[in-house]
């Protein structure tokens, strides 16, 4: 039986702990200097979760983040920064609403056909830059940040009128129309007043835990995560690094093409204009606070979700909504900052139980040879 590790677990815990006191701290410590009042703004978020609208809000919030922090986390167990998902999510988002609209199928064959396809476009174009990384030693980060802008000026070539996309009368917005309601995908209904849970929400959750099983409990797994931690020590042990690498940025895309499926299935059934931006970047912060674990992924997620939609009415009552951005900028700053600390501890503490074992072992050695 595997021994219970109990300094690890503090210290996996230790690292998401500190960042959000220090956060906490930073953000009070702002506050103040801004003449406002900390402790009546947090009163006011957490009084937004008593109404369920905004509790269905969070939900669906977070179930989009916590895809888009899965996609992040596979490059990282990797060892590969995919800076890439939001371009890769909403090129994906705008080819499957393309195709969902042009396309009327039984139900559960639109939905995954849809699926299907933001999938494989995403994984196409995070594929793009594990192919530079592979062949041309590319950098990941420089490749998929060039990537988002080039998928950017592709998005706004296709919806535009005269090619893909369609605008309604006397309308700014352009679409790429609406997907027939076949291809809608089914949520959970609570109220009238507090709306629907996202059907693919569930589908998350599901991909959470694939994405555990797959990393922990099987052979492409252990592949992955050594490579992650040495990329000659897996060469030396017969994995192709190469190989892992390019996999790895597939699997990341194949998820970034999800991220846009809440949204694009369970509420807008279109891609526009108005298509939310930026998930891949708050994915690449949920990731760091959640240590790449599904768990902890899924808590950050609604944390990060709740200062989103709890901020929204706080400039009724005299507070920028802004605010909940500036917290959310200082939990990254704690995270960066309290996850070396927490590393550095770690280092020295591991060096000390060796010392503890190595005199130990030393003394019980003398102890024998002095008996005989």
């Amino acid at each position: 039986m595997k021994k219970f590790d109990k300094d690890r677990l503090i210290l996996g815990f230790a690292g998401p702990a500190l960042a959000l006191v220090v956060a906490f701290a930073l953000s009070t410590l702002v506050l103040l200097i801004s003449n406002r009042d900390p402790f009546e703004l947090y009163r006011l978020l957490f009084e937004q979760v008593s109404y369920s609208d905004v509790q269905v809000l969070i939900i669906n919030q977070a179930g989009t983040y916590y895809l888009a922090a899965l996609a992040v986390a596979v490059g990282f167990r990797m060892n590969l920064f995919n800076i890439g998902v939001d371009g890769q999510y909403r090129l994906a988002a705008m080819v499957a609403a393309l195709v969902g609209a042009s396309v009327t199928l039984p139900g559960p064959l639109q939905i995954a056909l849809i699926v299907i396809v933001a999938m494989l476009v995403g994984a196409f174009w995070a594929g793009i830059a594990g192919i530079l990384k592979t062949t041309r030693g590319v950098s990941e980060v420089v490749a998929t940040i060039m990537l988002n802008s080039i998928s950017t000026s592709l998005i706004a070539w296709l919806i535009l009128p005269t090619n893909f996309g369609d605008q309604a009368a006397g309308s700014n917005n352009l679409t790429t129309g609406e997907i027939p309601e076949a291809g809608w995908f089914p949520g959970l209904p609570l109220s009238p007043d507090a709306g629907e849970i996202y059907g693919f929400t569930f589908v998350a959750a599901g991909c959470g835990l694939v994405y555990w099983l797959v990393l922990n409990r099987t052979r492409f797994g252990f592949d992955l995560r050594a490579t992650g931690a040495s990329e000659s020590a897996a060469q030396a042990s017969g994995v192709d690094a190469k190989n892992m690498i390019l996999t790895s940025m597939l699997i990341s895309g194949a998820i970034a093409g999800l991220v846009g499926m809440p949204t694009l299935l369970g509420d807008t059934h279109t891609y526009s204009l108005d298509f939310p931006v930026g998930l891949g970047f708050t994915g690449i912060t949920i990731a760091l606070l959640g240590r790449n674990h599904p768990v902890g992924i899924a808590l950050s997620a609604l944390l990060i979700a709740f200062l989103d939609k709890a901020s929204s009415p706080l400039d009724q009552f005299g507070f920028e909504k802004e605010i909940a951005t500036i917290m959310q900028g200082l939990i990254v700053i704690s995270v960066v900052v309290s996850y070396e600390l927490v590393r550095r501890y770690g280092t020295r503490r591991q060096q000390q139980k060796v010392g503890e074992e190595l005199a130990a072992g030393h003394a019980l050695t003398t102890e024998k040879e002095a008996a005989l």
